[in-house]
């Protein structure tokens, strides 16, 4: 038994506006704590009409407002599209309104495309080369300030919000290993280097003041519902929403069909398959059965699950059955 918590994207499903996304995250975080899931994070993407937390902060802060004991947090904030000082900031502000319930995940890209990336970052080259120097500032700026110590973060300084390394490469796997900081690779959407990273983060692992061992949580998409058949048709929401993303499509979340057939082509088709490999999509017993052999080849520490369905009671449902699943272990 591991924990098990929710990577939210807030999607903003056709028929729908922000405001009814921004609600059906806070219905979500609301559902997830009563299952006993450990947290619910989300996510900073820019420019994209199907996401709804773009300014993460924010969005957070909504969340734990509805909520009393699940952690919540960022998976991630994409750092080198700001200011270490100004991250700070909002999350000493988040950390002083929800005690003991926040986390800081940090990741590498832009979380968009390349024309809102430079609209947002500036400079792209100085951005990413820093993000090794960034994440240490940061972490002095939520310490314990230094004696004369220039610049404070206010809210932030004291605050020691816990801080998560994100990635889907054997870079961020080198350095979340040389950081001696948990590590959350993005295997529901970018497989392919899941099991040499890990393995380099295990090897490479440097004690550090906030873990003294490895810390592992894996990602995985996930649809739960009655029946294989069901959860099939909600997690063609999903499919179609990666076709789009490939052929630069950019639209609201797309409503289940009953069939892909004639919506893609074999090209696109397995690449989308290839792409959501380890995706978990059935009956609890099937999602059971998946998931042990994912779980026994990772050996995560914990599991992170972005349910992708359109329909808000469906995804309701489907975070319920997941915490149906013996494999969980449940927050208290």
């Amino acid at each position: 038994m591991i924990p098990f918590s929710i990577l939210d994207l807030s999607p903003v499903p056709e028929g729908l506006e922000v405001r009814d996304a921004l609600d059906q995250s806070r219905r979500m975080a609301i559902q997830a704590e009563a299952s006993g899931f450990n947290r619910l994070w989300l996510a900073e993407h820019h420019g994209m009409p199907g996401i709804a937390s773009a300014a993460t902060s924010v969005v957070i802060g909504h969340v734990a407002a509805a909520t009393n004991r699940i952690r919540v947090g960022s998976g991630g904030i994409m750092l080198p599209n700001h200011s270490p000082l100004v991250i700070a900031e909002q999350f000493g502000t988040l950390a002083a309104l929800f005690p003991g319930r926040i986390d800081l995940g940090l990741g590498r890209a832009p979380g968009t495309d390349m024309r809102t990336a430079r609209a947002l970052r500036r400079n792209m080259e100085a951005g990413a080369e820093n993000f090794p120097h960034d994440i240490v500032e940061l972490q002095r700026l939520l310490g314990q300030p230094a004696e004369d110590q220039p610049i404070l973060a206010i809210p932030g300084a004291n605050s020691n919000v816990p801080l998560w390394l994100l990635g889907s490469s054997l870079y961020s796997a080198h350095l979340a290993a040389a950081l001696g900081l948990p590590y959350a690779f993005a295997s529901h959407f970018a497989p392919d280097m899941l099991i040499d990273a890990l393995a380099i983060y295990r090897e490479r692992f440097q004690p550090s003041d906030v873990l003294d061992k490895p810390y592992v949580m894996v990602g995985v998409m996930g649809v739960a519902a009655d029946t294989d058949e069901e959860a099939a048709r909600h997690f063609t929401s999903a499919q179609q929403q990666f076709i789009n993303l490939r052929r630069n499509v950019r639209g609201k979340f797309p409503r289940p069909v009953e069939t892909m057939d004639g919506m893609w082509s074999d090209m696109e088709r397995m690449n989308v398959e290839h792409t959501l490999r380890y995706a978990a999509v059935g009956s609890p017993a099937s999602i059971e059965a998946r998931l042990s052999d994912f779980l026994r080849e990772t050996g995560a520490d914990e599991l992170i699950v972005s349910m992708p369905i359109h329909d808000i009671d469906a995804r309701l449902k489907s975070v319920e059955l997941f915490a149906t699943l013996p494999l969980m272990e449940k927050a208290l």
